[in-house]
């Protein structure tokens, strides 16, 4: 025979169930709650180490090269070298120094030429701007510094995207360039992957809140090994903490894909003469070198050097790559 539970049971039953549920939730509260706080502190500490941090170095970055006046702002230019020649120097996307990333090659340079780094808007000891970053936005800077130093004729060697921006360049300055280097530069043909503005939002949080340090402190040191002495490397290091996703060089990534666009319609001139360091194997680009040969199809003085290297390669074959542009500056000079 069954015995139904009587209706006083039942609701202490339930009340004691309620009053379970009641106490996993109050715990799963605090729980929830003790891990924000924890999220909220580590966020605080990461903020106030970057900004008390950042304080400090900006007290130990040295100062190099000059500024001139561009569109009302400054830009800064380094300048080494006696030379009867003049080779111009321009970063790739990012590059925190371009000076001092740059100084082993300009070292081997800079006893057979002037040297001149142009550190664009957004990168080096240059100033910000929000102007947009087109090509033909950038060239007219970088021509503008130049302009106002008296540089007027003069060999261009770019670095990664600086190569697509030196397509533009040599096609509105032609008479001023005698030749292009490319190192390990970007061709239209290979484009980047499209950025919207709105894909740049969050990047500014991570910048802002200072996590942007956290993730240098994670990976390697990109000097690491080669020939950089320490203090240059610990002002390399104070220069990419000061400058990374900058609002300058975010901008930058949002028009790199119309950049890539427009200068599809662009070819050297057939009269320049061009010199390309190219990475032989490419980690990720299948046609990276067959891309770049096709550059060179209408270029009647065109040449290009293939090293075993990474995109970089200014960094690790300096040597060998000022000996091979003095033997083509001079094998120019003589045609």
């Amino acid at each position: 025979m069954l015995i139904e539970p009587s209706h006083s049971d039942s609701k202490k039953t339930k009340a004691s169930q309620d009053s379970k549920v009641k106490r996993v939730l109050k715990l799963l509260l605090k729980v929830i709650a003790s891990i924000l706080i924890v999220i909220l502190l580590f966020i605080a500490t990461v903020f106030t180490v970057n900004q008390v941090s950042s304080h400090s170095e900006q007290k130990r970055l040295e100062h190099y090269g000059q500024q001139v006046s561009v569109d009302g702002k400054r830009m800064n230019v380094f300048m080494q070298g006696e030379g009867k020649e003049t080779i111009v120097i321009l970063p790739g996307f990012g590059t925190a120094s371009p000076a001092l990333d740059f100084k082993p090659l300009i070292s081997e340079l800079s006893p057979y030429y002037k040297v001149v780094v142009v550190e664009p808007f957004g990168y080096g000891l240059s100033e910000q701007t929000d102007k947009e970053r087109s090509s033909a936005n950038i060239t007219h800077e970088i021509h503008s510094a130049l302009q106002s130093l008296g540089i007027k004729r003069y060999t261009l060697m770019a670095h990664s995207i600086s190569g697509l921006y030196s397509l533009d360049y040599v096609n509105r300055y032609a008479d001023e360039v005698q030749a292009f280097i490319g190192l390990d530069h970007s061709v239209p043909s290979l484009s980047e992957q499209k950025v919207e503005a709105s894909d740049i939002e969050p990047i500014k949080w991570f910048r802002n809140l200072g996590f942007a340090r956290v993730q240098l402190k994670l990976t390697d040191d990109p000097y690491e090994g080669l020939s950089y002495d320490d203090d240059t490397r610990e002002q390399l290091n104070i220069l990419i903490r000061k400058n990374m996703y900058n609002n300058t060089q975010l901008n930058e990534a949002v028009s790199m894909y119309s950049n890539f666009h427009a200068a599809k319609q662009l070819t050297w001139p057939s009269d320049l003469p061009v010199l390309f360091f190219v990475q032989k194997n490419h980690p990720v680009v299948k046609e990276w070198v067959a891309e770049h040969e096709k550059q060179m199809t209408n270029a009647k003085q065109g040449e290009m050097v293939l090293l075993e290297a990474g995109h970089y390669l200014y960094r690790s074959h300096p040597k060998e790559i000022a000996e091979k542009i003095k033997e083509f500056t001079e094998k120019i000079a003589t045609d």
